[in-house]
């Protein structure tokens, strides 16, 4: 299929077939719902940029698809980050993945969330080697923690540093 992909709807009265045209973000995102169904929790779509909500146990197998697919090629992890919604939110952290597309000249953002209680998500370093340092970033400034990532350590603050300085109960003088 091409980025201008033709899907075949019903219009409103169910009669004739109507033929959409979808855009390349449009048909990505298309194509991620009919391959992962139950792994999308949500999509939302602000400002015409999409966000793509998926359960922690798809996100590699989901980034390996958006690098590896010839409608995307999602070929830079360009960032990645945690963020405490703070303590009366569940679940509590978000990981945040910005993906870019150079040769189709898109981005799409996908978001984990975990609860405080099981902090944790996949490592995506195997997909992006770049996700190496945002990792070990997101893991020592908001404490989650990624499986098996190659070498999860500090790499910004001190080792006797007791506790994660973005998280919201975090004090603003240090413990």
């Amino acid at each position: 299929m091409s980025q201008d992909a033709l899907t075949p709807t019903d219009d409103a009265q169910g009669e004739n077939l109507v033929v959409e045209k979808r855009t390349g973000l449009e048909q990505v995102t298309f194509l991620v719902k009919d391959k992962f169904g139950d792994s999308i929790l949500d999509i939302a779509k602000k400002i015409g940029e999409i966000t793509i909500f998926v359960k922690r146990e798809s996100i590699v197998e989901l980034c390996l698809f958006l690098r590896d697919n010839e409608e995307s090629k999602f070929d830079l992890l360009s960032d990645l980050t945690g963020v405490d919604r703070g303590i009366e939110e569940d679940p509590r952290f978000e990981v945040n993945y910005h993906l870019t597309s150079l040769p189709k000249r898109m981005r799409l953002r996908l978001k984990v969330r975990v609860s405080e209680e099981d902090c944790s998500v996949p490592t995506v370093t195997g997909v992006w080697p770049t996700a190496d340092w945002h990792e070990r970033e997101t893991f020592d400034l908001v404490g989650v923690r990624f499986e098996g990532h190659p070498n999860l350590r500090k790499i910004l603050t001190p080792d006797d540093l007791e506790g994660h300085p973005l998280r919201k109960d975090f004090p603003l003088r240090g413990y």
